[in-house]
C-alpha cells in the first residue's frame, strides 16, 4: 500500500483517534447500545445534544459556516455520503477531517491521484506462501468514515471502486464479499474550477452522494476570527472526539423512526418527479434521490427536535440533495441557469400539501 493512503483496518483505531476514555456521559434515561448488547434508539434530546457537541467541535475548525456543518450532520444521520465541492483553500478537507475526528471511530483518508488503483481503495488478495492460499488485505475503505481528498483526480476506473461500498456497504474482491462496519460514510472533496489532470465524476458516482455542499468564502468577521485563532496553530491538532460509533448508530436509529405522513411522502415524490419534466433538465433526479431526500428530511426534522417531518424539512434539504444529480441542457447552460436555480423554481411551483404541519401526524 502506498504512502498516500492512510487506512484503518476493521476493529482497529487509528492513533490520532484513540482517546482511551468515554467522550461524554450517556444522557439520562437512556441505555447505550453496548450496555444493552444491541444498538437501541436515542431520545430526541440526546440527539440534539450530541449533534450540538459535534457541530461545535467542527466549528472550531470551520468558522462561520453553521449551515454547511448542519448539512454534514444531516448526511451523517441519514446514512449517506457527502460531496464537498468548492474552490481551493475554503476548508473542504478541514470540514471532512473535523467531522471525522469528532466521532471516536475508525477513520481513513485517501489522497486520490491519477495513478491510484481500485485495489488501493478496496484492498487486495495476497498470496501467503506459508499457508499456500490467498489472504485478503483490506484497504482504507474499511473504516467508519472515509475521507476522499480530491476524488476527481483519480480515473473513473478507480472512482468506480467506491460504487459498491457506497450503495451496499460491502466490498467484493475475487468473488468474496466483505461487509463494512456501520455506520459508514464517505466524505469526498473536489475542486470544480481546476480541470487540468482531473476526471469528471460519472453520474452513477454523483448519484450515490446523498448531498453536495459548497462552503464558499467566509465573511470578513469570520475570516478575522480565523486569522486570530488559526494563524499560529492548527485547530485540527487538538480536536478531540465528542461522540463515538455506538452513539452515532443510536442516533441513526432515532432518525429512522421519525414519522412522515402520507401527504408529505407524496409531496417528496412530486418534487423529485418534477425534476424529470422540466425542459431545462436533460437528466432528472433518480428514485434513489427520492429515498435520500426522505432520509435527509427525517434527519433535518430530528435535528429540529421534531418526531415528524414537515414540508419545510424537505425545502431545507432539497437543494443539497437534488441539485448535483441533475444534468442541464445546453440551452440552460447558455442562459446561465444552474441546477440550484431549477430546484428552487420547482419548490415554488409544486404546491405544498395542506394540513401537513404535523399536528395530526399519528
Amino acid at each position: 500500500m502506498t504512502s498516500r493512503i492512510q487506512s484503518a483496518t476493521p476493529g482497529e483505531q487509528q492513533g490520532e483517534q484513540a482517546t482511551g476514555q468515554a467522550p461524554y456521559p450517556t444522557a439520562a434515561g437512556s441505555v447505550s447500545g453496548a450496555q444493552n448488547g444491541r444498538t437501541g434508539r436515542a431520545s430526541l434530546d440526546e440527539l440534539h445534544e450530541t449533534a450540538r457537541r459535534i457541530a461545535a467541535n467542527v466549528e472550531r475548525v470551520l468558522v462561520g459556516k453553521p449551515e454547511v456543518i448542519r448539512i454534514a450532520l444531516v448526511t451523517l444521520l441519514a446514512e449517506g455520503h457527502l460531496l464537498v465541492e468548492d474552490v481551493p483553500g475554503v476548508g473542504k478537507t478541514s470540514l471532512a477531517k473535523a467531522l471525522a475526528r469528532s466521532i471516536d471511530c475508525t477513520v481513513s483518508r485517501i489522497q486520490f491521484t491519477p495513478d491510484l488503483l481500485p485495489s488501493d481503495v478496496t484492498g487486495v488478495s495476497i498470496y501467503n506462501r506459508q499457508t499456500g492460499g490467498f489472504e485478503f488485505r483490506p484497504g482504507p475503505v474499511f473504516a467508519n468514515i472515509v475521507v476522499g481528498d480530491e476524488i476527481n483526480r483519480a480515473s473513473p476506473k478507480t472512482q468506480s471502486a467506491l460504487l459498491e461500498c457506497m450503495e451496499e456497504h460491502q466490498v467484493t474482491v475475487d468473488t468474496s464479499t466483505y461487509h463494512l462496519e456501520e455506520p459508514f460514510m464517505v466524505i469526498a472533496t473536489q475542486n470544480p474550477i481546476e480541470m487540468e489532470g482531473t476526471y469528471a465524476l460519472p453520474e452513477a458516482q454523483r448519484d450515490r452522494f446523498t448531498a453536495r455542499v459548497s462552503i464558499g468564502y467566509p465573511d470578513q468577521q469570520a475570516e478575522l476570527a480565523m486569522v486570530d485563532e488559526h494563524a499560529g496553530h492548527n485547530p485540527l491538532a487538538d480536536l478531540e472526539p465528542v461522540s463515538d460509533r455506538e452513539s452515532v448508530q443510536r442516533l441513526i436509529e432515532t432518525v429512522r423512526s421519525v414519522h412522515m405522513s402520507p401527504e408529505v411522502r407524496r409531496y417528496a415524490v412530486e418534487l423529485v418527479s418534477a425534476t424529470r419534466q422540466v425542459p431545462e433538465i436533460r437528466l432528472g433526479a433518480s428514485p434513489r434521490a427520492t429515498l435520500q431526500l426522505v432520509r435527509s428530511a427525517r434527519a433535518q426534522a430530528a435535528l429540529s427536535g421534531r418526531e415528524f417531518v414537515v414540508p419545510d424539512d424537505l425545502h431545507t434539504v432539497a437543494v443539497p440533495v437534488l441539485a448535483h444529480r441533475m444534468v442541464l441542457t445546453t440551452e440552460a447552460h447558455a442562459a446561465r441557469r444552474s441546477a440550484t436555480d431549477v430546484v428552487r423554481a420547482i419548490l415554488h411551483r409544486v404546491p405544498v400539501p395542506q394540513g401537513s404541519s404535523g399536528t395530526n401526524h399519528r
